[in-house]
């Protein structure tokens, strides 16, 4: 079982047949997207996700706010949107949804504030009382987290004590860095500043210890290009999970 976590950066533009055609080559089971909107764009590519098997699908975007960075996730097996009293204050940025595949398994879909937002450490809350409280088995938690652990998931400082305080507090919950589990101490960066160029990782996936032992992979793609395509499809790569079952 595959699923792919990505980025498509402000509803995917006019790159969406590019990122439908990339989505399609890496054949996945589900797709849990950030910066998905309600705009045009994003709609063709729920279309061409439909197209492409992936017709069970939820989104928290928004009609009267199309141009909303939201989030979506789209699957082969149908979906149960699973809303709790505990859920994330910023329902825009937080998806939750029980996917009926033969082995059932649920995904969290987020896509945490930038720490310039003022809402990054009360979203670090309510994501740790969510988990807190669950107990339904295995759940995959993915998406953008605009964050990482200083000195290896960055190439010059950025991430400081609350981002390593919030990890530290995942894996306590029982959430570990897929990406970790598979590829140790590897370094990876899934975003550039178009500044100055240098590396971060902040796009991950987290496991629980029931769906731990059904990790078979982990790995990052920023997708095909083409010679006469000189720029990639996102700014960032996408993020692919492939499971035991």
């Amino acid at each position: 079982m595959r699923i792919v976590s990505w980025n498509i950066r402000a509803g995917g533009g006019t790159r969406v047949e590019r990122i439908a055609r990339a989505l399609e080559g890496w054949a996945p089971d589900a797709v849990a997207l950030c910066e998905f909107r309600a705009t045009p764009p994003s709609r063709e590519l729920a279309r061409a996700l439909v197209a492409s098997g992936l017709v069970h699908q939820c989104t928290t975007a928004d009609r009267a706010r199309p141009d909303a960075n939201r989030l979506l996730i789209a699957a082969r097996w149908p979906l149960r949107r699973l809303r709790l009293r505990a859920d994330p204050d910023e329902p825009g940025r937080w998806l939750a949804a029980i996917v009926e595949s033969p082995r059932r398994l649920t995904l969290g879909a987020m896509h945490v504030p930038n720490r310039v937002s003022g809402r990054k450490d009360v979203f670090y809350a309510d994501i740790l009382a969510w988990l807190g409280r669950w107990r339904r088995g295995p759940l995959l938690l993915l998406g953008d987290t605009n964050s990482g652990r200083p000195g290896i998931d960055e190439e010059t400082p950025v991430f400081g004590p609350k981002e390593e305080a919030w990890l530290d507090a995942l894996e306590r919950l029982g959430w570990r860095d897929a990406f970790r589990l598979v590829r140790g101490r590897a370094r990876a960066y899934t975003w550039y500043s178009p500044n100055r160029g240098n590396g971060f990782r902040i796009d991950q996936a987290f496991v629980n210890h029931a769906l731990r032992p059904r990790l078979r992979d982990v790995r990052y793609d920023w997708g095909p290009r083409t010679r006469s395509e000189t720029s990639a499809l996102s700014d960032h790569a996408a993020l692919l999970v492939d499971l035991r079952g």
